[in-house]
Parts: structure tokens; sequence; C-alpha cells
């Protein structure tokens, strides 16, 4: 019988529960004559279960792709203290180094699940790991454990077009799980979704963030989904609002 590998739940040591994790400065980022990020200053806990919202057109999905490193800012800071980070200034950091830090510190959930059609529910899993120095043995473990914890185990041979919409977002989110990240970054993940399966991929998160103590930052633009965070900011043309 193959053995499951757990994965290491723990937050780094290195790190109190209530110290940044990201730390943003003047943040500012614009598309044409468009501002869609304005000199925003804030801060991401280590372990925070964080909610940002807004109406379309609010600025709130452009700040998840600063934070994850798929855009540049115009100006502005933002520093990482996740493990290996050291305060780094990720705005700084080249394209090659960009990549590396996405693998290891980010995970990434997306409205519309952005799975690989022709790999089954554990090969998309365990995908991230392919750049690693890992055995198939050990990627086929790892993923089998992440899709356990969202409890989809018995799933795992199925391919996207076999699964619900709130199976394909339980792979994805075991998908961001599975290189252990500093923080998961959600953009409306429960956009495509009716609301009794939205109810429970958001009481699936809270279990998650419980359990890994993950940093957890929820982009949506409903307050009935924001509600399940420690934290929420509000934002509306480009800054966070009272």
């Amino acid at each position: 019988m193959e053995k499951t590998v757990e994965p290491n739940w723990v937050v780094d040591d290195d790190f109190a529960r209530d110290a940044d994790l990201i730390r943003v400065e003047g943040l500012s980022k614009s598309y044409g004559a468009v501002a869609a990020v304005r000199g925003i200053d804030f801060s991401i806990g280590q372990g925070e279960f964080l909610s940002i919202v807004g109406r379309s057109g609010s600025g709130k999905s452009t700040l998840l792709y600063l934070l994850a490193g798929l855009e540049a800012p115009d100006a502005g800071h933002i520093y990482c203290y996740g493990k290996d980070c050291s305060g780094r200034d990720i705005a700084q950091l080249t394209e090659e180094e960009l990549a590396i830090w996405r693998r290891r510190q980010v995970g990434l959930v997306f409205q519309s699940f952005h799975l690989i059609p022709t790999l089954s529910a554990l090969e998309n899993v365990a995908f991230p790991l392919y750049p690693e120095h890992m055995s198939a043995r050990e990627r086929r473990a790892s993923a089998l454990a992440c899709l356990e914890h969202v409890g989809l185990a018995h799933r795992a041979s199925h391919r996207p077009t076999q699964l619900s919409g709130g199976e394909q977002q339980r792979v994805a989110l075991a998908r961001a799980l599975i290189g252990q990240p500093s923080f998961i970054l959600a953009d409306e993940p429960t956009g495509n979704l009716d609301s009794q399966t939205s109810h429970e991929i958001i009481n699936l998160f809270q279990k998650l963030h419980a359990e890994s103590g993950v940093a957890l930052v929820i982009i949506t633009h409903d307050d009935r989904v924001a509600a399940a965070a420690e934290r929420i900011l509000h934002m509306a043309d480009g800054r966070f609002i009272q």
C-alpha cells in the first residue's frame, strides 16, 4: 500500500502568529489613464484570514495580482516576511526570482478554477511539484494527502469535466496548498458556484485555515463570503475605505 505523506501544516517558528507576513507601502498600479490601485498601505499578519471586499472595478483583483507577483507595480513596495524571505521587496525581484518566490510562498485560487482538463484531479494537484526534486511516488503521495484534506481523495482519478464546480474548486484549493505556502490568495473563489456550494467552500477555507495556520486572503464582492474572515478591508476606486 502506498504511504500517504502528510503535509507539514506548521507556520515557520521564526514568526509569531501576529507578526507581519506581508507589508505593503505606497503601492500603485495604473493601466493607461485608469488608476487601479492608488498608494495603498497595509499589512497581512502571519496566519491571518483577511477578506478584501469591493465592487467590480474597485481595484481588488489588481491588488491580488500585485501581491502574487503576477503584475509589477508602478510604485511602492511589497515586503515579504514568510519562509526564506527575510523582508525582501518582491516588487524588486527578477522574473526568475518571482517564479521561484510564487512557487514556494504563494498558493493561488481563482474563480474559474484554472485546472488542466487533460489531467486527473491528483495530477492537477501534483503539478506545482514538478520543478522540485521529488520522485513520482512522493508527488503522488503529497497530492493525495492534500486531496484528503479537502475531502476529495475518492475523486483523485477524475478529470475536471467529471467533477462538479464545487469539486473543481476543492481540487484548486488542494493544489494551492501542496507547496506549503506562506499564504493563499483567492480571487472570487465562490464566483462560479451556487449559494449552497459557496457556503461549503467557505466553510472549507475556514477549516483549512484553522488546521494549517496558513495566511489566507480572499478577494470578493460578496459580503457574506467576506464575513468568514477575521478581518475585512473594503476597497473602492483603488483605495481602502472605512
